[in-house]
């Protein structure tokens, strides 16, 4: 039990760790890449790329099974 507790301990830690360096990763990228009015508008990019990003996880996590049963049925008919 122990272990397991430690286990999901180092792996939500360092989880949220490539997160947050992968959030200061694109905010440098935003910064450099683009020209913003405001840091607030900036932002807002950044939410609205996150929120992009989610939509399209969630569609393909969805999409998946309909796609795996296509592949399925193409691998019946073929042999």
């Amino acid at each position: 039990f122990d272990v397991a507790i430690q286990g999901g301990c180092v792996m939500g830690l360092s989880l949220v760790s490539i997160g947050v360096v992968a959030l200061f990763a694109l905010i440098e990228v935003f910064k450099r890449a683009f020209v913003f009015e405001s840091s607030e508008e900036m932002f807002e990019a950044i939410a609205g790329y996150g929120l992009g990003g989610s939509s399209i996880a969630l569609f393909g996590r969805v999409g998946g099974g309909i796609y795996t049963k296509a592949a399925d049925v193409g691998a019946d008919l073929s042999g």
